[in-house]
């Protein structure tokens, strides 16, 4: 089971780096570029975060939690494939252990979809637990948003 989670994320891992290639060659990037960073901050910790820049910044992103470790992000893709609008799925993993955190995201461009899943799929079985799915609140631990929030408290009198 093990070697089948390496050898799937390795696959993913390659077809991501391949995806990403082909999407830089076709942007037209000016050698002297600067990459975007994706600055984020919570728990009064501030970090960089590149893996965001492989998701969409638009789409409607779900939370899965109560994953077990037999669900890699292929069996995530499977499961929320249906989904006509289904961008992309993860599986947060331990760098160290490569065992599964016990969460992972999944991408939609539609919020029909988006919603029908959350309907739909709430408490299905994915892998050998029922999943529990609630919309991601990923875009609330971005600088931005935080120093806006930090601002509103501020102006309203509370303690930053």
């Amino acid at each position: 089971m093990v070697e089948q989670v390496k050898a799937s994320q390795t696959t993913l891992i390659k077809r991501q780096a391949m995806n990403q290639q082909a999407a830089s060659s076709t942007k037209g990037d000016k050698p002297g570029k600067k990459p975007k960073k994706m600055i984020r901050m919570a728990g009064g910790q501030m970090w960089e975060d590149p893996s965001l820049l492989n998701w969409d910044p638009n789409d409607y992103r779900l939370f899965c939690g109560d994953l077990g470790n037999d669900v890699t992000d292929e069996v995530l893709m499977r499961t929320f494939s249906k989904y006509t609008s289904f961008q992309q799925a993860k599986v947060v993993r331990d760098k160290r252990s490569n065992k599964t955190k016990g969460y992972g995201f999944v991408s939609f461009k539609d919020p029909a979809d988006f919603t029908r899943a959350i309907k739909e799929m709430d408490g299905k079985y994915v892998g050998s637990r029922p999943i529990k799915l609630r919309k991601s609140n990923w875009k609330d631990r971005n600088l931005e948003q935080v120093k806006g929030k930090q601002k509103t408290k501020q102006v309203l009198g509370y303690k930053a």
